[in-house]
């Protein structure tokens, strides 16, 4: 089967710079890393409690700052979906707070009632959904900083998302559902989208899709209008713990304990190119306007002790 164009010059692209370049970060594994909505910055979150933010220049990563104050492993962090100074951090210590780059200040620390694990902002720039251990999510006012409703589940919460239109509420859940709620929080259907554990979820920049990643090992790709899977993605061997799509919403990057990341073209499902890595990877994340993969993994500094944890960010597509 012929490749198409894109697929052609992306390969091109990905051969002529083939390495992933690594950069210290932190003193412990990395669970979480996103980029500014411009770009410019990339974030990311460790177990060492600490959130760093980095500048991206031509060739490489410069760390601008490292931001301390939680009391517990930093589980996951998201930026302001307009504004490229603000950046939120879900902890264990039972707490958010939303960071500002220019005075690298904590501007509000938000208390939650539980020891939190995921965290979104929503599209509009309002609302921030925090879901911690207890699978209570609660969404928090981003100019008040109060909480504006919370909602106990009866299953375990993996994953929150709204959708790109910001009217629909989307969680995946143990039982290997999507769950779709709002307004309102009302549940509007529950979707069986895997035969089990459905932990992430993301849509895609262009608003056609969303993909899932499960504990079955596969990738299931869904039409958002029609709320139907559109294809799967079975590369991987173990369970899918995170998902990104490329900013033209043409490549699918998963990736699991398997020490490759998978590299898919959206529209036809096949392998565009695999990116190798060395221990299980937590977190992937495109670059909102480039061909450009930053993740993290489960690696160990080896040269001197193989426990001690490497912390590092890790970007793939690097000229």
């Amino acid at each position: 089967m012929a490749l198409s164009p894109y697929v052609q010059a992306m390969q091109e692209l990905f051969r002529a710079n083939t390495r992933s370049r690594e950069f210290p970060a932190h003193g412990a594994k990395v669970h979480s890393v996103a980029w500014s909505c411009c770009g410019r910055r990339l974030a990311s979150g460790s177990f060492d409690k600490t959130a760093s933010v980095f500048l991206l220049e031509k060739d490489r990563l410069v760390k601008e700052n490292n931001y301390r104050g939680h009391g517990d492993s930093v589980d996951q962090l998201c930026w302001h979906p307009s504004n490229p100074d603000l950046f939120v951090t879900a902890s264990g210590d039972k707490t958010i707070r939303i960071w500002d780059v220019r005075t690298t200040k904590c501007i509000a620390t938000v208390n939650t009632k539980g020891e939190n694990i995921n965290i979104c902002w929503s599209p509009d720039g309002q609302t921030i959904a925090v879901g911690n251990k207890d699978d209570v999510v609660t969404f928090i006012d981003a100019k008040t900083h109060r909480s504006k409703a919370e909602e106990q589940f009866k299953f375990e919460v993996n994953e929150i998302s709204w959708n790109n239109d910001n009217n629909m509420f989307f969680l995946t859940n143990g039982n290997g559902c999507i769950n779709i709620l709002y307004p309102e929080l009302k549940p509007i259907q529950s979707i069986n989208a895997h035969p089990s554990n459905c932990i992430c979820i993301k849509f895609d920049p262009m608003g056609k899709y969303f993909a899932t990643g499960s504990a079955d090992a596969l990738v299931s790709l869904w039409d958002v209008d029609e709320l139907v899977c559109v294809r799967c993605f079975s590369r991987l061997d173990w369970p899918v713990r995170t998902l990104s799509f490329s900013h033209d919403g043409k490549m699918l990057a998963s990736a699991s304990e398997d020490h490759f990341i998978d590299i898919a073209e959206v529209e036809t499902g096949e392998k565009l190119w695999e990116v190798q890595c060395e221990s299980p990877t937590f977190t992937v994340a495109w670059h909102p306007k480039r061909p450009l993969l930053a993740f993290a993994c489960d690696d160990k500094d080896g040269k001197y002790d193989s426990s001690r944890e490497a912390g590092t960010v890790k970007l793939f597509g690097l000229p």
